[in-house]
């Protein structure tokens, strides 16, 4: 295939500090949401604690880190997405200094990449927040987080300076609607909140990833900082009018944070649906000045696609990530029910290029699957060619994204290695190139184990996309 991918694309893999670290209790890291909610996100938090709880023991990324990088390396990653979990680093989220315990282990874990001339891409806040701040302040509600991140964001970007030069402030800032306990710490339940408080809570976001981005680039201006949203790629299910209205409604919900953050503005149909919806968001003098501080790219998480309608119910519904939608009769599903669309991801680009005319970057794009280990020639691997399918033709979508125009700054695949699922807690559900020895009981030697999709990914990393089909 000729290859668009630029000399300098960066080519890599991306995975969450929640799902992959483990060592909940070590280092003097504080608990987490995540910490609290043992089987995924679709569960209440508990009250305690309980061993269980896959995350809290993680695939042991902490204490394997040098492993795992020496391996992403043998694939040839140019870049490796990964978060900073902010307990870590703030125990409780609102402390006057850091833990140093907890930027040792971040010093130790990007200097490792940066050995391998792996480029760090960090996200500073992925579905993370600290409990002490759910609980006490119920997280983005309250309008006190504001300077917590800012005090946080300051401190690292202060003591990375020079070593990390890509910054993600929220990761799909967006879940706030469906999960706004994932996505913005707030321990209320999601029945109990009206549209007023969502945006409230948003608006406090806003605000703080708008005050890092100036900070980013005040304290170094090679500093690149990104906003980043779950990409939603929606069809209007039939030629009627009133399906096609309805997704420019679907669409605007999406598109509500990036143009936010990438335009640097409340749009006008946000300021219309306050009107019509009888929200009115406070602000306080300087936050409108502040969003004029807009990130210098825009990175996204592609899944799967959805179809929309105007009268939902006379259709199948099929699942997604953070969304369900209507089925799609076109087109074929993962073994969760995702459903399995390159040419929407395609479509999306050039939508969110026209849109903003500012870079992207893929920062989680993979496939959900249940793998089995077998020998091939006396190795132990995994024989995932339905992995490698959905991946070729997603970079292939890419690729020819790229020809038409364009600008994408790297792609980074979902799970580079097996970490435990966000949503459901399972290790079963697995996405990386790299299996993992762990089950979903907990068991397991923790053994890593290169995948067939292992060898495969080395091989368009090497050729710049040049080996897809």
């Amino acid at each position: 295939m000729q290859s668009y991918f630029s000399k300098d694309f960066l080519w890599g893999g991306a995975m969450a500090a929640n799902q992959c670290e483990g060592a909940y209790n070590e280092g003097g890291k504080g608990l987490s949401i995540q910490d609290m909610m043992p089987d995924g996100i679709f569960a209440p938090p508990s009250t305690r604690v309980e061993p269980r709880n896959l995350k809290l023991q993680g695939v042991d990324f902490y204490h394997r880190y040098k492993e795992d990088l020496a391996l992403f390396a043998e694939m040839g990653y140019k870049c490796l997405r990964f978060s900073f979990s902010w307990p870590r680093i703030f125990p409780q989220g609102n402390e006057e200094t850091p833990n140093e315990a907890g930027l040792a282990f971040y010093d130790g874990l990007v200097d490792e990449c940066l050995k391998y001339g792996i480029e760090p891409i960090v996200t500073l806040s992925h579905y993370e927040t600290s409990y002490y701040l759910a609980k006490e302040y119920d997280g983005w509600r309250s309008r006190e987080l504001i300077a917590f991140f800012e005090r946080y964001a300051r401190t690292v970007f202060t003591h990375f300076k020079g070593r990390v030069k890509y910054w993600i402030t929220f990761n799909e800032i967006n879940a706030i609607w469906n999960f706004p306990l994932l996505a913005a710490g707030i321990l209320t339940p999601k029945e109990q909140l009206c549209q007023e408080d969502l945006y409230q809570a948003a608006h406090h976001e806003l605000v703080a990833s708008a005050m890092a981005v100036k900070m980013a680039h005040e304290i170094d201006p090679q500093n690149k900082v990104g906003c980043m949203v779950c990409g939603f790629m929606n069809y209007s299910m039939t030629p009627n009018p009133d399906d096609v209205v309805q997704k420019v409604l679907v669409d605007r919900k999406g598109y509500f944070f990036a143009d936010v953050q990438m335009r640097g503005y409340y749009p006008s149909y946000a300021k219309a649906l306050w009107k019509t919806e009888g929200c009115t968001i406070r602000m306080e003098s300087g936050d409108e000045e502040a969003l004029q501080n807009t990130c210098d790219f825009l990175s996204f998480s592609y899944y799967m696609s959805k179809c929309v309608a105007a009268d939902p119910s006379q259709y199948q519904m099929t699942p997604g990530n953070i969304v369900s939608g209507l089925k799609n009769p076109y087109l074929k599903a993962s073994e969760w029910g995702w459903q399995i669309d390159p040419k929407g991801l395609r479509v999306m680009m050039n939508d969110l290029y026209d849109r903003y005319q500012k870079p992207l970057f893929i920062v989680e794009n993979g496939l959900g699957a249940k793998d089995k280990v077998v020998m091939v020639d006396g190795v132990k691997t995994v024989e995932d060619d339905y992995r490698i399918s959905y991946l070729n033709d997603h970079l292939a979508a890419v690729n020819q994204a790229l020809a038409e125009g364009v600008e994408c700054l790297g792609y980074t695949t979902w799970g580079c290695i097996d970490i435990i699922s966000a949503s459901t807690s399972q290790m079963s559900k697995r996405y990386g190139m790299i299996y993992v020895d762990r089950n979903d009981d907990g068991s397991g030697s923790m053994e890593r184990i290169r995948k067939q999709s292992f060898y495969w990914y080395k091989k368009i990393i090497a050729s710049n996309g040049e080996a897809l089909k």
